[in-house]
């Protein structure tokens, strides 16, 4: 672990208090990408061509069946964080980046943003 060089008390990290909406929200969106097989699935996609990957693709790498493959899917195009589209019988994943960049935003100390 590497050790924390300076903390402010008190102060909020991104310079602004949340709201208690934007405060439910965003925990909301952690909860969901807080999986070690959703993070795994969000960085695969980002890994692909073009940033978009089959659920055929994805399910050997993670090494789950394609039902709970889609599922986890599921949780993260539901919380806003990828989109999906049908094409045939296969499914499509891509990355939502301002989903990921609202979430960064939110909690990146001042003057990283």
């Amino acid at each position: 672990m590497l050790p924390i060089t300076s903390v402010t008390c008190c102060s909020p990290l991104s310079g602004e208090v949340l709201s208690v909406d934007q405060a439910e929200a965003l925990a909301g969106s952690l909860k969901v990408i807080a999986d070690p097989t959703r993070l795994r699935l969000i960085s695969l996609v980002a890994a692909y061509d073009g940033g978009e990957a089959c659920v055929c693709d994805l399910t050997e790498p993670v090494g789950l069946s394609q039902p709970t493959v889609s599922h986890h899917l599921r949780l993260l195009v539901e919380a806003g964080v990828m989109t999906r589209e049908q094409r045939g019988k296969w499914a499509y994943y891509r990355l939502q980046p301002a989903a990921l960049t609202a979430i960064a935003a939110l909690i990146a100390p001042v003057g990283v943003r």
